[in-house]
């Protein structure tokens, strides 16, 4: 079966991964990962996050996936020999040094990272002499150039089907660092792209609104999920690592209902998943490179957006024959109408009539994020259920 493997930012993304769908996990130590700003873990959270992620037969990836200098090459044998010793299941890298110094040293699985841009059948060759077990191939690969590699090798091969796209060549962008002295492929990149330009030809400005932007929209392929499992791809990949615990959630459920409706032999609802994204997205998406090189469709020159259409106001954290716990993450009020988001039931909707602080007194309004409060129970609710205002 093919794997879904989905981002985390910190323990609890990576919980609501492993629980809304989830085959695997890519998390970023503090050392030698992108995406610095992201809350990383520490090796004492990798280790829990194996713990936790094996438990629920999850296999857990750690991005070591920096280009390093020669300040960033201390101490990396140490921390992949520590990585090994927490349960990690496979890295994540671009760096030859990195790769060989995992494969030399340690038992973990190597996957080569998209930050090597790989899109033909030559250099996965290259890599699978070298006894690598995985390539992530570029997102600019297109659907057919896909069909011609697969039928090439029989090497592991993980593609990215949801989330951002890079306007360089498989993130090996220096925009951040000219305009922002913020090194993308060392964790810093300050997303230059999506800034507010003005055009010009020559003195005459000619952008028609207010800004310009150089970004594309996200990435959503999930009608090549078909496709994608007729070819024997490993692994479908889930980006955004500084996403929110509502989006991952969302966008992790949607692909695996999905894939399971595929290998069930269900007709697959399209239109009912897209919906679904929705309510989580705050860009725009297109289908990138499956369909050939993208056209003027698939950019954000003027970056319109979109809003997601529900608001995630809470995540159960306990529940009893009475009552649900939940974690406050935005305002509520009685008299909203609240669905109920699980990993597994259709969505149930209620009617807020009353609830409570933890000390059992009344209240109105929600408006303390990480308050916990009490709701009568409604329906089959679950720890790690969500909360959205419909």
């Amino acid at each position: 079966m093919i794997e879904l493997l989905a981002p985390a930012g910190d323990l609890e993304k990576l919980k609501i991964a492993v629980m809304y769908g989830a085959d695997a996990v890519f998390i970023g130590g503090r050392e030698f990962s992108l995406r610095s700003r992201a809350s990383n873990f520490s090796l004492e959270d990798i280790k829990e996050a194996c713990d936790f992620a094996h438990e629920h037969n999850v296999k857990v990836h750690v991005t070591t996936n920096i280009i390093p200098h020669n300040e960033n090459l201390d101490g990396i044998k140490e921390y992949l020999i520590a990585l090994e010793k927490c349960g990690v299941d496979a890295i994540i890298s671009a760096s030859l040094h990195i790769i060989k110094t995992a494969v030399e040293n340690t038992n973990l699985e190597v996957h080569i990272s998209t930050q090597q841009s790989i899109s033909n059948i030559e250099t996965i060759n290259f890599y699978h002499d070298l006894g690598i077990k995985r390539v992530v191939l570029a997102r600019e690969v297109t659907l057919e150039e896909l069909k011609d590699i697969r039928s090439k090798t029989d090497m592991d091969i993980e593609v990215f089907i949801h989330g951002g796209m890079c306007s360089s060549y498989s993130g090996r962008c220096m925009l951040s660092n000219e305009m922002a002295s913020r090194d993308a492929n060392r964790g810093g990149c300050a997303h230059s792209c999506r800034w507010n330009y003005d055009l010009y030809d020559k003195d005459k400005k000619i952008n028609e609104v207010d800004y310009f932007s150089l970004a594309s929209k996200d990435l959503c392929a999930i009608k090549y999920i078909p496709d994608l499992i007729d070819l024997n791809i490993t692994s479908l990949k889930i980006e955004g690592r500084m996403k929110s615990i509502h989006y991952i959630a969302t966008v992790v459920n949607a692909y695996r209902r999905a894939i399971d409706a595929y290998y069930k032999d269900q007709t697959i609802d399209y239109e009912k998943f897209s919906t679904m994204i929705k309510k989580a997205e705050n860009r725009l998406t297109s289908v990138g490179f499956y369909d050939g090189s993208p056209t003027p469709n698939e950019q954000l020159y003027v970056n319109f957006g979109e809003n997601p259409t529900q608001e995630f106001i809470g995540i159960v954290v306990d529940v009893d024959d009475e009552y649900m716990v939940i974690e406050e993450r935005n305002y509520f009020e009685i008299g909203d109408t609240i669905e109920i988001f699980s990993p597994t039931l259709e969505p149930q909707y209620f009617k807020l009539e009353k609830m409570f602080d933890k000390d059992g007194n009344p209240l109105e309004v929600a408006r303390h994020p990480h308050q916990l409060i009490k709701i009568p129970k409604v329906g089959q609710v679950s720890k790690f259920d969500i909360l959205r205002k419909a």
